[in-house]
């Protein structure tokens, strides 16, 4: 612990949740997502939802390497906090960048030197502060300096190809983010610690609210500039009963038995189970919200647009793609999240996912509202099948105080 009480690193324990400066961290966060979900919608092409997946990895990872340290040290006290404030202006700098993270604007600085300068910036400074929060904790700091080998190296490649610019700049990116993801699973675990595990389920929680949140937004943003209608009115609402459908998937019984089985270890299977479950299984789900959220912006701007589009005129493959995709995406990692956690997939969703795979030449040509119709009817049918089916299980789980699930 430092001796300067303004500067002091306090430790947390298994009664540690998430603070307030953690939230308002998590606004840069959604900002960041929002622009690349418009970055997407720009480009509504295949490389376009090839570079969002890009951002959303780089940012992801940014973020999930912040609440590791949130849960070693109380992120709201001493040097955290100021650690935080600053991470938080250098990640603002990256969402602003996103627009022009590979296609530089005339005027001003070059866009994707920026954000690879400033993403460094935030993994780095994230190692430096963990070092100093581990303390006396040898065997984290160890583990420390072995990560820091692969975030380096993924740093150095990030920058290098925010300075060339294309062609080669997706290609180093794409790199950066192999030797990252990679280098940080292969390192293992050994050493890491996970002192909360309320704290740190929560913060994965709430960082899929967020995530949805966005989605609610996009349906705002897709009509923005246009009148209200019925068929706006109707469409907003499917969109809005899909991003609570997503949110009932995971919040209703998944999120519950996953803090429960994370909370049941200790060591080093706790700080394994929280990599796996947490860390990687959550992008994919991130990742499909936020392709989602493109999906349904795309299907907004169709109904509300009448002088470019008609009623009946449906989605083009690539905003229908991410619209379906995006939902098979989080179902897929949901049942993975149960295969890790306790066992067995979930071959309701991992059903419903192949049901929507099926239908999308279906949706592709019938019109765009009733491309979410479909989407819509489908989640609705997985839902109530689940509350009904399986009516004593989920009850039990909700209800209990301890012990194991099965969502």
């Amino acid at each position: 612990m430092l001796r300067a009480p303004a500067l002091a690193v306090r430790s947390t324990d298994e009664s540690h949740r998430v603070t307030t400066l953690e939230l308002f961290f998590d606004l840069v966060f959604v900002f960041a997502i929002t622009q690349v979900t418009q970055l997407m919608a720009d480009d509504p092409t295949a490389r376009g939802l090839g570079r969002g997946l890009v951002l959303m990895a780089l940012l992801w990872f940014g973020w999930t390497s912040y609440a590791w340290l949130g849960n070693q040290a109380k992120a709201d006290e001493g040097l955290l906090r100021l650690a935080m404030v600053v991470t938080m202006g250098a990640l603002f700098v990256v969402a602003l960048a996103i627009p022009e993270s590979f296609e530089d604007k005339p005027g001003g600085l070059f866009g994707p030197f920026v954000l690879a300068a400033c993403y460094a910036t935030v993994r780095l400074a994230h190692l430096g502060v963990y070092v100093v929060a581990a303390g006396d904790d040898h065997a984290l700091r160890r583990r420390l300096f072995v990560t820091a080998i692969p975030t380096a190296v993924a740093c150095l490649l990030l920058v290098a190809g925010g300075v060339v610019g294309p062609p080669w700049q997706t290609a180093l990116w794409v790199l950066a983010l192999v030797v990252d993801y990679g280098g940080v699973f292969l390192a293992g675990t050994e050493g890491w610690r996970v002192y909360s595990a309320a704290h740190f389920a929560e913060r994965h929680g709430l960082i899929i609210i967020v995530a949805l949140g966005e989605s609610v937004v996009a349906v705002g943003a897709g009509v923005a500039d246009d009148p209200i209608t019925v068929a706006v009115v109707v469409a907003a609402l499917l969109a809005l009963l899909v991003s609570v459908a997503l949110w009932w998937v995971y919040f209703d019984v998944v999120a519950l038995v996953a803090e429960r089985v994370l909370a049941g270890l200790e060591g080093e299977p706790r700080s394994r189970l929280a990599r796996d479950s947490y860390t990687y299984l959550h992008f994919p789900m991130i990742a499909g919200v936020v392709y989602l959220a493109l999906g349904v912006k795309k299907v907004l701007e169709y109904v509300a647009d009448t002088e470019h589009h008609d009623l009946g005129d449906s989605l083009s493959w690539v905003p229908l793609v991410a619209l379906y995709g995006g939902a098979v995406l989080y179902l897929v990692a949901l049942s993975a999240l149960r295969r890790r956690n306790i066992g067995g997939w979930n071959v309701q969703r991992l059903l419903a996912s192949a049901l929507l795979l099926a239908l999308l030449p279906v949706a592709h040509a019938v019109p765009a509202l009733v491309a979410l119709v479909m989407l819509t009817v489908v989640l609705a049918a997985l839902i109530s099948y689940e509350a009904l089916r399986l009516a004593q299980e989920r009850d039990r789980i909700r209800h209990q105080t301890h012990g194991d699930g099965q969502p």
